[in-house]
């Protein structure tokens, strides 16, 4: 007995490799997948169909046969198997050798509407949709709209149902359904499912996803010989490659992207058509015919050469020392190679770098663990789709096995990537390619404090001083995107920088907002626009002390918007007067109100809207950072928050301290030391090093500002603590970048062996405070005892692990007190100073030893790259 559904082939349908025919199935004609045929049917051919494919070439006899064997298993029609859902015998067409007669109970057609919104353009969820629909022998379209994809379907009930069952359950790897919904049409009738053309009718609205790193796929195809994209250096498919920065408008479609002047050739444009292929509907395919063009620019703007000889020859400049301005994805690197401490030097120099890190991209997970140390989280975030940088334990180095010094002087870790485009994988060199670097410092192509270059012209003058040939492509760039950093934290991520790969996605939203632009905060700038239950948060725009950056937040915030299709109702600041972000709010704001949210109260409302907590819930917020405009007019820092996203109350707060000088005070941390030193009653000692640091003249004008007030603010900041103990235990007496002191401090403290209980350093808290006035802690027990231990010649390790412990152990002193003065055992860490690993782990771990629920950030940065989240938040409810 022969089972299955006939259908009679009427023609193979062109532009699909021979892989779709028209099948006359009971009288309508569907379009049929017939891929897994030996060979292609003909017109006339009878064929045997299981779950929207022909499974074999048939005879009109063994088609009346299983019709026959239909019929036998009840009233001519039969339930759907297990693996069959929607196909029935009555979808089969009843051949000429048997009587077509009535069938009892068959089942109806429907028409359904289907409405998917999320990350749903640019990730293959139309060709998903096309072949999910052909496999279920569904009639209709499927279309890009300004809010997602629609989708509309015909046929029998339950295969429609199936449909929409899979729609949410099986999308494409790099979607994100966020809803679909559904609502019945009447029935049109039609022979095929088709891609129809992007509308734009609705409002727009719709998740683009991230720019993603190349698959492995892709990766193959590089490397391999016979395939037409060998070393192509823009390979993509739907399931990688350039998203978020090649879209210039909405619908994602490649007229709407960088890729528009671009034309297919006849090759790229058979796949792109083909529902069977990887790149069906990919809007950046391209290939060595038709795609972006490399070529290598000289020192004096003459073109090196082009294509995979500019690669070769780019690669050569490397191995010998030289700097190359790389374009990427999101805009410019400056490369060269990382073991060559002349070359690195080099470009610190010339970028005015002064100490700060440069991240490295090695060749593979072999070489990163040569360098640093891993585990099995960190592998699966450095190789995952998003390849950020990743910050990790850098390992001692075997003699000439590591990276030169001058890529992270004296910092614990070291800033490690993957390639994440082809370009990369190509310029580290495959297969014979003559062995270059296998570890290349890959920093931002831009001078310090601007944002990174992405224009092709600007290149070539701004990045000047700093490069000695550029390797370019043709393809523009629309968005500028920085790399994101992160590093993995007692068992889950933590964000230190949000761009490539994580923006523009969405962020869910505890409670639906009026639509607000929030402006963010000057340092680790980004901007945020929402409305009703999402937020959409830019990516790392920079530090907003450059007009330059300041305009890129102004084309950022456009760019946000045409995106989301936000209207923003209102404008959302920082409540410090003197902010450039807030500046450009009122600047902005074209007669709409500007609401300012107070510093901290941001950071806290960051965290327990990402945790997803409701309008109604509060928590005890800890706010540890380097500076934040208080109410009061003091900078504060080190702050206890009892806050929900409308108010905050300040529960306590470290002592104030003199900031005198305001920025000289926080680029020389000697100058914090003293200044703690003279609140804790302790003279300056030239004995200790962070007075012997202080030139003597300094130290006299400064004794003369901390005594009179000249020139000073009072400061509860933990940032500034931090430098003051690293200054006193002699670690950095002045930074050239933010933190550099606290960071050395943290290294330290790793390496700290682990001490009895009771070792640790404590805070001044007083007795029976009273109940309504902020609890304030003194840091003058933690300075006298640090400088106790300087003078017992205590190392520096011991003295930063004392310290940390100290920290964790007030901030859970501190929560119990407002436990039992509020009832709340929700604790929310945020600010700058939970980038510390081994603070934040350890306050984690203690504050769940003591049976407190901890909120700590996971989505976006504890620092100032998360508040602009917050603020939407807070200025939403009232």
């Amino acid at each position: 007995m022969c089972l299955g559904i006939p259908g009679r082939v009427v023609e193979i349908v062109e532009g699909y490799a021979d892989q779709l025919a028209l099948v006359d199935v009971e009288g309508a004609r569907r379009r049929i997948n017939v891929g897994m045929l030996d060979a292609p049917p003909a017109a006339g051919d009878w064929v045997l169909l299981h779950m929207g494919f022909a499974m074999e070439i048939i005879d009109a006899e063994k088609a009346a046969e299983a019709l026959s064997g239909l019929e036998m298993m009840g009233s001519g029609a039969r339930e759907p198997e297990a693996d069959e859902p929607g196909v029935r015998a009555t979808d089969g067409y009843l051949p000429e050798a048997v009587e077509p007669r009535a069938v009892e109970n068959q089942q109806p057609r429907v028409r359904r509407r289907f409405e998917v919104r999320g990350v749903v353009q640019g990730v293959g969820f139309r060709p998903f949709v096309y072949v999910t629909a052909a496999a279920l022998a569904l009639t209709g379209s499927v279309a890009n709209t300004g809010s997602g994809v629609v989708a509309e379907v015909e046929g029998h009930a339950d295969a429609v149902a199936e449909f929409g069952r899979r729609l949410q359950a099986d999308p494409p790897p790099l979607a994100v359904v966020e809803s679909v919904s559904v609502t019945d049409q009447p029935t049109t009738g039609g022979a095929e499912f088709v891609i129809a053309d992007s509308s734009t009718a609705d409002r727009v609205r719709t998740l683009v996803s991230p720019d993603t790193a190349t698959c492995q796929d892709c990766l193959a195809e590089l490397g391999d010989p016979a395939d037409r994209r060998y070393r192509h250096p823009f390979i993509t498919c739907t399931h990688c490659g350039p998203r978020f920065t090649i879209v210039t408008g909405l619908p994602y479609d490649r007229a709407a992207t960088t890729m528009a002047a671009f034309e297919m050739c006849d090759d790229c444009r058979a796949e792109y058509g083909d529902p069977r292929d990887r790149r069906f509907h990919a809007q950046p395919i391209a290939c060595h015919a038709c795609g972006p063009r490399l070529e290598l620019i000289g020192g004096n703007g003459e073109v090196i050469g082009d294509g995979d000889q500019a690669l070769r020859a780019a690669r050569q400049l490397l191995a010998e020392g030289k700097i190359v301005a790389v374009k990427g994805l999101g805009g410019y690197h400056l490369a060269c190679d990382a073991r060559d401490e002349a070359a690195v030097t080099e470009l610190r120099r010339r970028k005015q770098r002064g100490g700060k890190p440069f991240a490295v991209m090695v060749a593979g997970l072999d070489v990163a663990e040569r360098l640093v140390t891993t585990g099995e989280d960190e592998r699966a975030l450095l190789s995952g789709g998003r390849k950020p940088i990743v910050l990790l334990p850098r390992r001692t180095p075997t003699a000439g096995a590591g990276v030169a010094a001058a890529v992270a002087p004296g910092n614990p870790d070291l800033g490690v990537l993957l390639p994440y485009t082809p370009l990369h994988v190509l310029l580290l060199g495959i297969g014979d390619d003559t062995p270059g670097p296998d570890v290349l410092v890959m920093t931002s192509g831009n001078r310090s404090g601007e944002p990174i270059v992405t224009d092709d012209a600007k290149a070539l003058t701004e990045l000047a001083p700093l490069a000695d040939a550029w390797l370019r492509h043709d393809r523009p760039i629309q968005v500028p995107c920085d790399d994101s950093v992160s590093r993995f934290v007692a068992g889950a991520e933590l964000p230190l920088r949000r761009s490539r790969g994580y923006a523009p996605l969405p962020l869910a939203l505890p409670f639906d907002i009026p639509p607000l632009l929030a402006a963010g905060a000057d340092l680790k700038n980004t901007c945020a626009l929402g409305e009703g239950g999402y937020a959409w948060v830019s990516q790392h725009i920079g530090d907003m002390d450059d007009l330059s950056t300041v305009d890129a937040l102004t084309r950022t915030a456009a760019h946000l918007g045409l995106l989301t299709g936000v209207e923003p109702e209102q404008l959302v600041a920082d409540a410090h007067p003197g902010y450039r972000s807030g500046d450009w709010a009122r600047a902005h704001a074209k007669g709409r109100a500007v609401r300012t949210v107070q510093h901290h109260h941001a950071h806290i409302a960051s965290v327990m809207g990402e945790h997803g907590l409701g309008p109604d819930e509060s928590v005890i917020g800890f706010a540890y950072d380097g500076t934040g405009h208080g109410p009061d007019g003091a900078v504060w820092g080190g702050e206890t928050l009892i806050a929900d996203y409308k108010s905050y109350r300040r529960a306590a707060h470290l002592a104030y301290v003199p900031l005198a000088g305001g920025d000289a005070s926080v680029l020389r941390p000697y100058r914090m030391a003293l200044a703690h030193l003279r609140a804790a009653g302790i003279p300056w000692d030239e004995k200790l090093p962070a007075v012997a640091a202080c030139p003597a003249d300094e130290r006299d004008v400064l004794a003369h500002q901390l005594a009179t007030d000249f020139g000073c603010v009072p400061t509860s900041s933990m940032g500034r603590l931090f430098d003051a103990v690293a200054s006193l235990a002699g670690v950095r007496h002045q930074v050239a970048y933010e933190a550099e002191a606290a960071i050395a401090l943290e290294g330290l403290a790793r390496s700290a062996p682990e001490e009895p209980a009771g070792s640790a350093y404590a805070f001044g808290l007083p007795t029976g405070p009273d109940a309504g006035e902020p609890i304030v802690a003194d840091p003058g027990p933690v300075i006298r005892a640090v400088v106790s231990d300087v003078r017992a010649g205590v190392p520096p390790e011991l003295i930063a692990g004392r310290f940390h412990a100290a920290v964790a152990a007030l901030t859970v002193d501190l929560a119990e007190l407002c436990r039992q003065r509020t009832g709340l055992g929700v604790v929310a860490l945020g600010g700058g100073v939970f980038q510390n690993a081994v603070l934040l782990e350890s306050t984690q771990r203690a504050l769940r030893a003591a049976d407190f629920t901890v909120l700590r950030p996971r989505l976006l940065p504890p620092n100032d790259g998360g508040i602009a989240f917050g603020q939407l938040l807070v200025a939403a409810s009232g």
